[in-house]
């Protein structure tokens, strides 16, 4: 491992998890630091999910959103996609010197607004100024509380299983690199940024048991959450080109800057491993859904690469997926 952290080590890639597991679990402890989107916590009367996250996005209004919204939602779609209802969220806020308060007063009416959108509190949080030149305007650490009613959705998943998704992959990341960059040809690019845990429990409190697996694709994109889900195992994850819902846009960026959809960051995405038999019923129930209305079955669970993620091109190729080692889009969440 590196003596210097870099920014690959925030990425969501191998660098990332090889810090977590060698750096962080090494020191806290593995059996309490839970690898997951959220910790499930036991309490004397039930369980709890507890999240916390940090957002450090550049720049900090994109179209589609800003940090604000980004925290929130980011944070509401970690306890969802464990099956827990978001009920409360902390903000803490770490301020430049010099930074505008009428910026700050914007952001702070965004978190308010999506926070009641999704049906959370803001309930707790802390305030910070450093030097100007030592921050970048902003950064905002959020952490969330989730109760479940019913198990955590994470069960068995077994070669026949099916993966879809609710929507375009690639929107946020390249939204927000095309406006950092001020890339002229992509004004149609709009962040995904959107809370899912009312589309999620649609899809939970109508087909209990079916879902074995969910995860917001964020850092890393599909790509990533596929090779996390597989890694080890002895099932691989097939993805399906021709499935996958892909906007031009992104398209067109992607290609001209020699990147993977699959592989770049979304906010407002979950991939569901789902059973075979409630598969078709389950997308059924997410295309009726705002934001589900594009939702795909862009694959399966297999047994022919145990242990890895690959797609089957439109022309019949086959091509791994594999973990990515560094950083290609730094400073997107």
């Amino acid at each position: 491992m590196n003596k210097k952290i870099l920014p690959g080590h925030g990425s969501g890639g191998k660098m990332m998890n090889d810090l977590i597991e060698n750096t962080i679990r090494r020191i806290f402890g593995g059996s309490s630091v839970q690898i997951d989107d959220s910790a499930v916590l036991k309490l004397p009367h039930g369980r709890i999910a507890f999240t916390t996250d940090t957002f450090t996005v550049t720049p900090i209004f994109f179209p589609g959103g800003d940090i604000g919204r980004l925290a929130v939602n980011g944070t509401v779609n970690d306890l969802a996609v464990m099956g827990a209802a978001p009920v409360y969220i902390s903000c803490a806020l770490v301020l430049e010197e010099g930074f505008d308060t009428g910026d700050l007063e914007k952001i702070l009416l965004s978190m308010k607004s999506e926070a009641d959108s999704a049906g959370v509190s803001i309930v707790t949080g802390d305030t910070k100024v450093v030097p100007h030149g030592r921050g970048d305007k902003i950064y905002i650490n959020t952490s969330g509380i989730g109760v479940f009613e019913r198990d955590p959705e994470r069960r068995d998943i077994v070669p026949g299983d099916r993966i879809l998704i609710n929507g375009t992959i690639g929107d946020h990341g390249m939204a927000v690199m095309s406006e950092r960059n001020r890339l002229a040809s992509s004004g149609a690019l709009k962040s995904d940024c959107a809370h899912l845990n009312h589309l999620i429990k649609k899809v939970t409190d109508s087909f209990p048991g079916a879902i074995k697996f969910m995860r917001d694709p964020t850092r890393g994109g599909v790509a990533s959450v596929l090779n996390e889900i597989t890694k080890g195992r002895s099932f691989g994850a097939r993805l399906f080109e021709e499935n996958i819902p892909v906007r031009n846009e992104v398209k067109g960026v992607c290609g001209m800057l020699g990147i993977d959809p699959l592989y770049v960051a979304n906010e407002g995405k979950v991939v569901i491993i789902a059973s075979k038999d409630a598969a078709e019923r389950i997308l059924d129930v997410m295309k009726r859904d705002d934001n589900g209305l594009e939702s795909a079955i862009i694959g399966e669970i297999d047994e022919e690469f145990p242990g890895k993620a690959y797609i089957e091109t439109e022309i019949g190729g086959k091509r791994l997926l594999p973990l990515l080692i560094e950083e290609q889009l730094p400073r997107i969440c």
